[in-house]
């Protein structure tokens, strides 16, 4: 695949310029900026196919021959479809820009500005956090009681008693006898 370096060239100042004309204030300079934008992704899309060749369809079981790749031109096609419907709904609100203001140009917005004017908050880090945190309160625990299965009635946690399961009562403690 060759490219030519005339078009790769147009390319580059098509693209150049328009985002250059996209940063403007201006809604007709923003719709210039699109336009060419849209026309260098068509240059690009066309030089990506290569050279002009037979079409891609079989005849005569020749299928050696060198064929044209379809696939740029559908995408060529799709973006220029794109491209008119952007530049539709831009002139759209230029037209409607004009009847409602009678100017081209975006105007500041007086509650951006007051926002921004504003200092940062982070809601995570600059609100105000409750000491204690946990639903598991330290005086929960002390003042709770258990439900009984059997009886359905709330019971006093028990006490922990001196009995431990490796003391069995004769004094001498269990090394896991089983006894």
């Amino acid at each position: 695949m060759t490219l030519n370096l005339t078009l790769l060239i147009l390319m580059g100042v098509m693209f150049a310029v328009g985002i250059y004309l996209l940063l403007e204030r201006s809604l007709t300079r923003v719709l210039l900026g699109i336009i060419l934008i849209s026309n260098g992704v068509n240059l690009l899309l066309l030089q990506t196919g290569g050279r002009a060749g037979d079409s891609p369809l079989v005849v005569d079981g020749d299928v050696d021959a060198p064929f044209f790749d379809p696939l740029p031109q559908a995408l060529l096609l799709t973006a220029i479809v794109i491209a008119f419907a952007l530049v539709s709904l831009m002139l759209a609100l230029i037209y409607r820009s004009w009847v409602l203001a009678r100017q081209d140009e975006l105007s500041d917005d007086e509650e951006d500005r007051r926002v921004a004017s504003q200092p940062i908050y982070d809601p995570e880090e600059d609100s105000e956090v409750p000491t204690e945190t946990t639903e598991f309160a330290v005086e929960d625990l002390e003042s709770s009681r258990l439900l009984n299965p059997r009886t359905g009635r709330d019971e006093d946690l028990p006490v922990a008693s001196a009995h431990t399961p490796e003391d069995d009562g004769d004094g001498r403690p269990d090394h896991g006898t089983g006894r």
